[in-house]
């Protein structure tokens, strides 16, 4: 367990604080002295901690410099924050302003609540004491099933994306991002470049899809297995559920010995009081009401592949010194592992995708 890692302003992210006082002063509920410290461990969009009259917020902005097209889109992460908020019980801040001027402090940027909690990085919970490891996990996949419950027509989010198509459309954004920040050769993204087309979900779905829900992503109550807050919506869109729920069962699929892998091959599930994937799996079809998960090969390949051309990105960023998060060089050279474990589950199919 740890509170997030706060830092000085890097040196490549600083900006106009002054300038960001005097816009607040219209939105916020009290201003007087505003305080900026930087979050640290997010490798997209930088994160900041606003304090002013005795109350906490948090702002995401656009990163500084050149970034790909089409990323790094605060203003989706704002709209659907902002809706959730307003329109289910979800747990989502409460959101206070967006702001697409980019002459006040150089990005388009929002500002929404801080929320106080648990931050539980790895899913071993080895800071957890075991007895609650389960229901952690359980209280984890419940709330992501809650989300893909959600109407978007229903709070307003019925345009966020294109309800059909999502995983075909997401291999190839993904393929051209990961081109576009190419460094290298990595034969396996080129292999699941070509079998991924050829091996679309047999049963097309929509729903609001968060795009990267893992236990890094979310605040639980300081003192119960609840989920306070679901934080970094920035890859969030209508999209197929399934890739959302393959997504957050990675760590199933990927070694525990591996540094920032974060991984649970290699674990005694049972031991430590972990459910298995298949334990998972069953509580999500239980809180959705779906009887079946098929294709669960094609949505792990997927989300390592597409988890691995988000990382090439990062590496590629940080090549032009404007990643985020300050050991970005390390991150992006785990690509390459996440697209050859994306190939091996490929190749063993259906049958032998369950961990």
């Amino acid at each position: 367990m740890s509170d997030p890692q706060l830092i000085e302003v890097l040196p490549a992210h600083r900006f106009d604080e002054a300038a960001l006082a005097r816009y607040l002063r219209d939105y916020l509920p009290a201003m007087d002295d505003l305080s900026v410290l930087q979050f640290q461990g997010g490798q997209s969009n930088p994160t900041y901690l606003l304090e002013t009259a005795g109350r906490r917020y948090v702002l995401r902005k656009k990163p500084p410099g050149k970034v790909l097209p089409s990323a790094h889109m605060v203003e989706r992460e704002y709209r659907v924050i902002r809706a959730l908020a307003e329109h289910t019980a979800l747990p989502v801040p409460q959101t206070h302003v967006l702001c697409e001027d980019d002459g006040i402090i150089g990005t388009p940027f929002y500002v929404m609540d801080y929320i106080s909690g648990r931050v539980l990085t790895h899913p071993a919970l080895q800071e957890v004491e075991k007895a609650g490891r389960r229901d952690i996990h359980m209280a984890a996949i419940a709330t992501l099933a809650e989300l893909h419950q959600v109407d978007p027509d229903a709070v307003g989010l019925g345009d966020y994306g294109k309800p059909k198509g999502y995983v075909a459309r997401q291999v190839k954004r993904w393929s051209g991002q990961y081109q576009a920040s190419r460094t290298g050769d990595m034969p396996a993204m080129e292999r699941l470049m070509t079998w991924l087309p050829e091996h679309m979900p047999a049963r097309d779905e929509s729903a609001i899809a968060h795009g990267d829900y893992r236990l890094g992503n979310l605040i639980f109550a300081p003192d119960e297995p609840r989920v306070a807050a679901i934080l970094d919506w920035e890859l969030s869109t209508l999209g197929h559920p399934l890739a959302d729920l393959a997504y957050c069962c990675l760590p199933y699929h990927l070694p525990a010995d591996m540094e920032g892998m974060r991984g649970l091959i290699g674990t005694d599930l049972q031991a430590q009081g972990i459910p298995s994937e298949a334990e998972v799996l069953e509580r999500y079809c239980r809180r959705t009401g779906r009887q079946e998960i098929g294709d669960w090969h094609v949505f792990l390949a997927f989300s390592l592949f597409r988890l691995a051309a988000i990382l090439q990105g990062v590496y590629a960023r940080a090549l032009q010194g404007n990643a985020s998060n300050a050991n970005a060089l390390e991150v992006g050279q785990r690509a390459g592992i996440l697209a050859e474990t994306g190939w091996q589950i490929a190749q063993r199919g259906e049958q032998g995708a369950l961990s």
